[in-house]
């Protein structure tokens, strides 16, 4: 029984043994498929066959992933031809697929270069110090780290400038429409006192209007008192009151009154001289 277990785990083992070289010799094969094809890609790519090199970089990374070479190539070839978003993602599969570290500061630098081309340069700073990581010993690397840095500064500045302008000038239109609501303002309170105004001088209009009505109500209730007045006071001698038919002036009667006077003194008189003469007296001369 116990050697028939044994027996049964040795040929397990061996089996799996088989497996595993079995498999490792797949990959290697494939690896070596891979890489033929890879070379392939560079030949076409350095007569300028980029259509026949695509094809054959894109064959070798189907047939092994292992191989990083294949990927990095054609990231490369995507970034001379400036197809920087194609170049940028075959560059990170290198660097996600590269067992040395060489192979991973490559492609992590080569990404800091596409970085640079979109002027991301954030992104640019960060690729190019996990090259460093990998090789520090580039200068190159170290260089493009250097003017990412610089040029991110900048853009920082450029950028905080430009919203302290853009402050300045949305400062600016606020004041403006401030003052314009403010002018629009006093136009509206000048417009307002404006009606005020002839709102006043219209009743002050029609206040006159009211008083002239009383004034002239008031003149015709004085005219017919006077005229109610006038009988009563018609006994009174006036003469510039209209007579009555037949009715004698002042100056008329004074006149008759003296006349009366006159011809009763002349009367008088008469008697008078008749009771002092007596006999008759000759007053002629004798001849």
């Amino acid at each position: 029984m116990k050697k028939s277990i044994v027996t049964f785990l040795l040929l397990f083992i061996s089996v799996s043994v088989f497996s595993q070289e079995e498999d490792a010799r797949e990959k290697e094969k494939a690896l070596r498929t891979s890489t033929n094809l890879t070379w392939d890609g560079n030949k076409n790519l350095s007569e300028n066959n980029f259509v026949q090199a695509e094809v054959d970089y894109r064959k070798a990374i189907a047939k092994s992933p292992e191989n990083a070479a294949a990927p990095y190539n054609l990231g490369t070839a995507y970034y001379n031809n400036e197809t920087y978003s194609e170049a940028f993602g075959r560059f990170k599969e290198a660097g996600e697929v590269a067992t040395s570290k060489q192979e991973k500061h490559k492609a992590y630098h080569n990404m800091g270069n596409v970085f640079m081309k979109r002027k991301d340069y954030p992104k640019a700073v960060e690729a190019y110090k996990e090259a460093l990581r990998n090789d520090p010993t580039d200068d190159e690397t170290r260089y493009n780290l250097a003017l990412a840095k610089e040029m991110q500064k900048k853009e920082e500045e450029e950028n905080k400038d430009k919203k302290d302008d853009n402050k300045d000038q949305q400062d600016q239109e606020d004041k403006k429409d401030q003052n314009q609501d403010k002018d629009k303002e006093g136009d509206n309170k000048e417009d307002q006192n404006q009606d005020n105004k002839d709102q006043g001088e219209d009743g002050n209009e029609g206040d006159k209007g009211d008083e002239k009505k009383d004034e002239n109500k008031e003149g015709d209730g004085d005219e017919k008192e006077e005229q109610k007045k006038k009988p009563e006071q018609g006994d009174q001698p006036n003469e510039q009151q209209e007579r009555k038919p037949n009715q004698l002036s002042k100056q008329q009667v004074e006149n008759l009154l003296r006349a009366m006077q006159n011809a009763e003194k002349q009367v008088q008189e008469k008697i008078d001289a008749k009771k002092v003469k007596g006999a008759k007296v000759k007053n002629e001369k004798d001849w």
